[in-house]
């Protein structure tokens, strides 16, 4: 009976029907746009409005269908992006990649140093990390490279840069932030930017697994009083050494993009780059106060409609 309930349920809510099927393999079955829209009606509760968007939320929706440039692969490939970035701003900034392979099985393990990052090209979270390579559970890393290897990433949220990115292994080199030893994970300052102007720095306390909080500051480092899908601290994070640094290279990188998030570690006052994130949350969380995503949609300048 509990079965059936839920079943008419799902019947009774279609958004919520697609979302479950496309969960369950069935994803190929919706166009894109079909599937936005149920994904942004379930998300927010009213319709998504492609032919005039307003906010911020909306807007990311329309460029996932209609803003489709070749080089975004390149740009969240996470083992092609190093030489596109470092062809940018240098090398020095690109946290150095130890190997690449296509399957678990071929990787030379003996040939990598006692630390390092395992993580693969086309999805985003899916890593395994190595600080002692002695005690290193390779059948569990394994299983959770393989499970990211066959993820289907763009399928979760149609972001179509991820579409064509060619799932790989790549190691990485290990690194540690000196100065933050009490942070479950690396420090990540993520630059909110605007056709190459930055303008608000997200930063994230804790991990998924505790107490995760998320704070929002202006370009000076003003707390701004915002809340997306998290918490926000009771200490926020100090302001970080190399942040004129990073606003000059996220603004450099993010010329031509009407919305880029450049992300950024900073190790030992000099920053480092993380990742390029076109769709902020999947274009998916909601603000509070609401207002930021009528303020944040208003700084995307929408380009013309590809065809």
């Amino acid at each position: 009976m509990n079965k059936f309930l839920k079943a008419i349920k799902l019947i009774g809510n279609p958004s919520k029907l697609v979302l479950r099927l496309s969960s369950c393999g069935f994803a190929r079955l919706f166009s894109d746009e079909f599937f936005l829209k149920c994904e942004y009606k379930h998300s927010f509760g009213k319709n998504l409005n492609l032919d005039e968007p307003k906010t911020f939320n909306e807007k990311l929706q329309w460029l996932k269908l209609y803003n489709r440039k070749t080089e975004y692969t390149t740009m969240v490939d996470k083992y092609g992006v190093k030489k596109y970035v470092a062809e940018l701003i240098g090398e020095e900034y690109v946290i150095p990649t130890l190997g690449v392979w296509e399957r678990f099985e071929d990787i030379d393990f003996g040939s990598l140093p006692n630390q390092f990052v395992l993580k693969c090209t086309h999805d985003s979270g899916g890593l395994v990390i190595c600080r002692d390579k002695v005690l290193l559970d390779i059948e569990k890393a394994k299983k959770r490279i393989n499970w990211s290897l066959n993820r289907k990433y763009f399928y979760e949220h149609r972001e179509w840069p991820y579409k064509n990115v060619k799932p790989r292994i790549i190691a990485e080199k290990y690194v540690e932030d000196r100065f933050h030893p009490e942070q479950i994970s690396l420090l990540v300052y993520k630059i909110m930017c605007f056709e190459g102007t930055p303008k608000i720095i997200q930063t994230i306390q804790g991990d998924k697994t505790s107490s995760e909080t998320i704070d929002y500051f202006d370009t000076e480092w003003n707390l701004l009083n915002m809340r997306q899908n998290y918490p926000n601290s009771e200490k926020p994070l100090e302001r970080p050494i190399s942040l004129e640094r990073m606003l000059l290279l996220a603004a450099k990188m993010s010329v031509g993009h009407p919305f880029l998030r450049v992300d950024f570690y900073e190790l030992e006052g000099k920053p480092y780059f993380s990742e390029f994130t076109f769709f902020s949350d999947a274009g998916l969380a909601k603000f509070t106060p609401e207002s930021w995503d009528d303020t944040l949609g208003d700084w995307i300048k929408l380009p013309q409609k590809e065809k």
